[in-house]
C-alpha cells in the first residue's frame, strides 16, 4: 500500500487543481543588515504557500484575520503573490498576531512572538467555520503544521481534525510538517505528542525537521524518525536535517539526499518552509520524492541568503 500511494502527489486527486494551506499570518518584524527592523508578514504555511504560488501551484490560505490596516496589507500580499483569499474568514475588531525575529552571528533566528489573540486560533469556532471545511474537503493537498496545530483549542482541534479526515476520504493528500515549537504549547509536551499522533494517523506526506522530532520525541537519528512515522502508515516520509542530507523515504526505498551546495546563511528563517514548497511543488508535477528534495534543497538555500521569512520576488522563482 504505501509504494501504491507513495506515487500518487501528482494524479490521485483526479479534476482536484488547489493545495490549501492552512494555518496563521503574522505580522513580522524583523532586523535589517543595518540593523534596524522592517515590518512584513510572514508565518510557516503562508510562507510555503508564497513560495508554492511562486512555483505555478494553485495555491489558496485558510485562516482568520481582523479589520485592520495589518490584515488589508497581509491580504494585498497574498493577492499580489496569486495565493487566494476566499478562505481568509475576517473578524472585527481583532488584529492579527505579531513575531520579532532577530537573529545571531550565525544566522541562526531567535523569535519573539505576541498571539494571543489572534483571530486565527478560533478559525474552528468563527460562525462561518463551515466554509474553511469545504474548502479543505475540496482541495487535491491540503498543508498543515505543528505550528497549525498548537494554535487551536481542544473543541477547534477536533473539527480540524475531523474536516482533515473526510478530505483525504474525498481524495484530499495531506501534507505535515511537524514544526515543534514549545512556546506554541506552553510547555505542555504532553498535549502536543498527543495532538500530533492524532495528526499523523491522517498524513499521506509527513515532512518533519530531525531536531524538531529530537526535541519532541527523543529520536537519536533521522532513521528512527523515518521508523515512528513509518508506524502510522505514513508512505512519504522527508526528514530534513539543516545542512546534513534530507533522508527520504517512499515505498520501500530509503535514501539521503545531499544538500548541493552548503551555503553560509544570511538568515534561517523560513528555509524548511522553503524546502517544504520545493518538495510538494517538485511531487506534484510528477518528480519522484528523490529528485524532488534535490528541488527542495535548492530552494531553501536560496531562502536562507535573504533576510526575512520570504525573499523579494526578483528572481524568487522556483526553476
Amino acid at each position: 500500500m504505501a509504494q501504491e500511494r507513495s506515487s500518487q502527489p501528482q494524479g490521485q486527486s483526479a479534476g482536484r487543481t488547489r493545495i490549501v494551506a492552512i494555518g496563521e499570518v503574522m505580522i513580522e518584524l524583523a532586523r535589517g543588515a543595518d540593523g534596524r527592523f522592517g515590518i512584513s508578514c510572514a508565518g510557516d504555511t503562508f510562507n510555503t504557500a508564497v513560495y508554492l504560488a511562486r512555483a505555478g501551484a494553485q495555491v489558496a490560505y485558510a485562516t482568520a484575520l481582523g479589520d485592520d490596516p495589518y490584515s488589508e496589507g497581509m491580504l494585498a500580499l497574498a493577492a499580489a503573490e496569486n495565493v487566494a483569499r476566499d478562505l481568509v474568514l475576517r473578524v472585527p475588531g481583532r488584529m492579527p498576531g505579531l513575531y520579532l525575529a532577530d537573529s545571531d552571528a550565525s544566522g541562526a533566528r531567535r523569535l519573539y512572538s505576541w498571539g494571543e489573540s489572534s483571530p486565527a486560533r478560533d478559525l474552528f469556532e468563527l460562525n462561518d467555520w463551515s466554509r474553511i471545511a469545504e474548502g479543505l474537503i475540496g482541495a487535491r493537498l491540503v498543508y498543515f503544521t505543528g505550528i497549525t496545530l498548537s494554535l487551536y483549542s481542544n473543541l477547534g482541534l477536533g473539527r480540524f481534525l475531523a474536516v482533515i479526515e473526510m478530505a483525504r476520504k474525498a481524495g484530499a493528500l495531506i501534507a505535515f510538517d511537524c514544526n515543534f515549537r514549545p512556546r506554541g504549547w506552553k510547555g505542555d509536551v504532553g498535549r502536543a505528542r498527543t495532538v500530533f499522533i492524532e495528526a499523523l494517523k491522517r498524513v499521506d506526506v509527513a515532512l518533519p525537521a530531525f531536531d524538531d522530532e529530537a526535541i519532541l520525541w527523543g529520536d537519536p537519528s533521522p532513521e528512527s524518525t523515518v521508523d515512528r512515522l513509518q508506524a502510522f502508515g505514513i508512505p512519504e516520509v522527508v526528514v530534513k536535517n539543516g545542512p546534513n542530507s534530507a533522508l527520504v523515504a517512499a515505498g520501500n526505498k530509503r535514501e539521503h539526499v545531499p544538500v548541493p551546495e552548503v551555503v553560509e546563511p544570511v538568515d534561517t528563517m523560513a528555509a524548511g518552509d522553503g524546502f517544504n514548497a520545493g518538495y510538494l511543488a517538485a511531487r506534484l508535477q510528477g518528480v519522484t520524492p528523490f529528485v524532488a528534495a534535490a528541488a527542495a534543497h535548492k530552494l531553501a538555500g536560496e531562502v536562507i541568503r535573504h533576510r526575512g521569512a520570504i525573499m523579494p520576488r526578483v528572481g524568487a522563482a522556483m526553476h
